[in-house]
């Protein structure tokens, strides 16, 4: 009796292995072209994660910026040697964290041309021309972290 239910287990077995192996034959000839889709599709997706993660790392400062950055003391004779005022300091500030002149001016609740008065001063009196040569000036002479 043992040796009949192992027989037709056996050939049941065998039967279905080769059902699964034509079936994964049908698929395979017949799903082809959306097998190599598929994994084409998944190859850009890895490769595109990739490259988007090795794109937003931030880049690690120098070691004399960090210093520089920790070093930093608000000297007001500096303000004075320039000619700088408090409030254009306060605009000089606000302009090196990048906000527009907008913002500044709804910062420090003031009207936008009082803002762009303060900007021109401070342009003339670092001698530049552009907000961001003023902040790279201002940071050079330490007037700003």
């Amino acid at each position: 009796m043992k040796r009949t239910i192992l027989s037709y287990s056996l050939a049941l077995a065998a039967l279905i292995s080769m059902l699964k192996l034509l079936e994964y034959r049908f698929l395979v000839h017949t799903l082809s072209l959306e097998i190599y889709l598929g994994l084409i599709a998944i190859l850009f997706t890895v490769l595109g994660v990739w490259v988007g993660l090795k794109l937003t790392q931030t880049k690690p400062l120098p070691v004399s910026q960090l210093n520089y950055q920790v070093d930093f003391q608000f000297d007001p004779a500096r303000l004075e040697k320039f000619g700088i005022s408090k409030r254009e300091y306060q605009v000089l500030d606000l302009m090196a964290r990048g906000l527009s002149n907008q913002e500044i001016a709804d910062t420090l609740f003031v009207s936008l041309n009082t803002i762009k008065t303060h900007s021109s001063n401070l342009f003339l009196k670092l001698d530049t021309k552009r907000r961001t040569q003023a902040v790279q000036k201002a940071k050079e002479l330490r007037l700003i972290p």
